[in-house]
């Protein structure tokens, strides 16, 4: 079905009106199946197909959506330059089109709706998939993107290098994807047909999954070099990753290797950013791959490290620690750019309105601090965002997973350590339950007390970062939102009473109004700003399609220190991130948050470049 016209498609054209769920059941559907890797030369064909499978994740056997079987989809292996052809053919639940994250390749087979019309359910759409660059890139939907990669839809594409040495010797690679899903009574948390939840935050999960799996095993062998290529398929979720008790090298991100390689004790990584490390397992024993927050420690895998010795050893050049010339170049390219005015700047604002009760007097209540009440509409000091209108009638405090446990104060709750929130907010959320997220909260592998706060950790490029010293993920030094702390509040939010914007510092377009337009060459300074004057400050993965790829000059005025080519940046709360985008590819290219339910809710636009 080659024969597709572009046409529009309104993100935040959701109506109210009587709800309908996309579905759930599992019954007659085949089990999933492991990911497949395929290998593939300048020129192969590979066929994928959308179907829907159950999987079981952890005891609850779940409706998923997948390509060709497996979550995560087949692992494509093509080397760099090649163009291969992909036919995709469509029988899931709603229309379809695969985007080819991070990959320069023609516009039409960018993948979003003004590039090819959707791929109706039992029909099909073949893809030339160009691959430019090294590294690991991925493939998921770009039409209902929280539905489509919360069931399963995403796969990677490895690009090996043309150059032998591009990477440092290691003895195996790994392809990872990091993720998280929202698992309630049995099943994935409902979706609607036509209208997307969750908007404030993005939808968080309460079960991790790691290359599809929620208790995934490897295995390494003692003195082994094994690299790892991590992926955030994750609607909104920031990972935080690390593996204590062996070495871990930082060697490359989204769309190459770095300027200067790093030993590292973590790498943090945004929904749809790539970390590449390498990692050398010197000593025998179980080791686990950790998922760190400021508050808690998530065990993500278990890694059994055999005592067994590898054909060969690669441990002394793990231990070097080399710097790449052809980044080494782009940091004196960039030089002047640095103190450059910006050609485009950018805020990220949201526009938040929940109502106010009629007919009674009000209070002001900051949804994840409910303890901050104001009798004046305003913000609150400790996350800047918007307080919320709510009935002034003294107020009882609830847990939402324990509605037995009740206070006439925003404490704790004695029984999971939730914190209490308003009973209006529970009520007005009735109906879904909250022992999924008792699970997510509370599953801390055993001895994680002495992980509660982590200390610093080193401040590397990419964006790895310090746990600062606050005691709140919210908290504005920290940028980083780890957990949905308003549930309730978040699982209400929709396009209807909450609006994510980028706006046009220039000319005060929003959304889909900017209208910019480029030239294959130019080299384009744009500003991020991560506006705290917001109705819900909080972090943004701000991602560019296949028009170019860029660079991050600085962060606050810092000179990133370490260079690579990247497609996706973390703008945290208050931050302002200054990035030089090389344009190399003409057509029509979209720019959008990559928390899904901030994308679907309409935070996106797209531009031009011309020849």
């Amino acid at each position: 079905m080659q024969g597709h016209e572009s046409h529009e498609h309104d993100h935040g054209s959701h109506h109210q009106g009587h709800v309908t769920e996309l579905p759930r059941d599992t019954e007659g559907l085949p089990e999933a199946g492991k990911t497949e890797l395929v290998e593939l030369s300048d020129g192969d064909e590979f066929e994928l197909e959308i179907i829907p499978v159950k999987k079981l994740i952890g005891d609850a056997t779940v409706r998923m959506l997948a390509y060709n079987g497996s979550v995560p989809g087949p692992t494509l292996k093509v080397p760099q330059h090649a163009t291969i052809a992909i036919p995709v053919t469509n029988h899931g639940d709603i229309e379809a089109t695969v985007h080819w994250h991070g990959l320069r390749l023609e516009n039409r087979y960018d993948g979003t709706h003004d590039t090819q019309a959707p791929i109706p359910v039992g029909e099909s759409f073949t893809y030339q998939v160009h691959v430019p660059d090294p590294g690991a890139f991925w493939y998921h939907p770009h039409i209902r993107e929280d539905y489509g990669q919360e069931l399963g839809l995403y796969g990677n594409i490895l690009v090996t290098p043309s150059e032998a040495d591009y990477w440092p010797p290691a003895n195996r690679e790994l392809l990872v994807t990091l993720d998280d899903i929202l698992i309630e009574e049995g099943q994935i948390a409902a979706f609607r047909e036509s209208e997307t939840t969750h908007v404030a935050m993005g939808r968080f999960g309460n079960v991790m999954l790691v290359a599809g799996e929620a208790g995934l095993s490897l295995e390494a062998r003692r003195g082994e070099v094994v690299r790892f290529y991590f992926t955030n398929t994750a609607n909104t979720r920031v990972f935080n990753v690390a593996m204590p008790g062996a070495e871990m090298k930082l060697v490359g991100a989204d769309a190459g290797h770095y300027e200067r390689e790093e030993l590292v004790e973590e790498v943090l990584l945004a929904p749809s950013e790539r970390v590449v490390v390498d990692v050398l397992f010197s000593a025998p024993g179980e080791l686990e791959l950790e998922h760190r927050t400021p508050e808690r420690t998530y065990r993500l895998a278990s890694v059994n490290v055999s005592d067994e010795l590898p054909e060969q050893s690669f441990a002394d050049q793990f231990g070097q620690l080399r710097t790449n010339r052809d980044m080494a170049e782009q940091r004196e390219r960039i030089e002047p750019y640095l103190k450059a005015p910006p050609d485009k700047t950018l805020s990220f604002v949201a526009e938040m309105d929940m109502g106010v009760p009629e007919g009674v007097e009000v209070v002001y209540v900051c949804p994840m601090h409910p303890e901050v009440v104001s009798e004046e509409p305003g913000s609150c000091p400790k996350c800047g965002m918007k307080l919320l209108a709510q009935a002034a009638e003294e107020t009882t405090y609830v847990c939402p997973m324990h509605p037995d446990v009740t206070s006439d104060k925003p404490d704790r709750c004695p029984k999971c350590g939730m914190k209490l929130v308003p009973e209006s907010m529970v009520a007005a959320g009735a109906g879904h339950s909250h022992h999924g997220h008792e699970h997510e909260r509370h599953k801390d592998h055993e001895g994680d007390a002495g992980h509660e706060h982590h200390g610093e950790h080193g401040h590397h490029g990419h964006g790895h970062h310090q746990h600062g010293e606050s005691d709140h993920g919210h908290d504005t030094a920290q940028g980083i939102e780890w957990e949905d702390d308003m549930i309730e509040v978040n699982r209400m939010t929709t396009p209807a009473n909450m609006r994510w914007k980028l706006v046009d510092q220039e000319t005060g377009a929003e959304n889909a109004q900017i209208d910019w337009t480029f030239h294959v060459g130019d080299q384009v300074k744009l500003r991020l700003v991560n506006e705290m004057d917001s109705d819900h400050p909080m972090p943004h993965p701000f991602h560019v399609h296949g028009a170019g790829r860029f660079l991050i000059l600085a962060r606050n005025d810092v000179v990133e220190p370490n260079l690579v080519w990247k497609d996706t940046v973390l703008v945290r709360t208050g931050e302002i991130v200054d990035i030089l985008l090389d344009v190399t590819n003409p057509g029509r290219w979209m720019a959008h948050c990559h928390i899904a339910e901030h994308h679907e809710s309409g935070m996106m636009f797209s531009f031009n470049v011309e020849p």
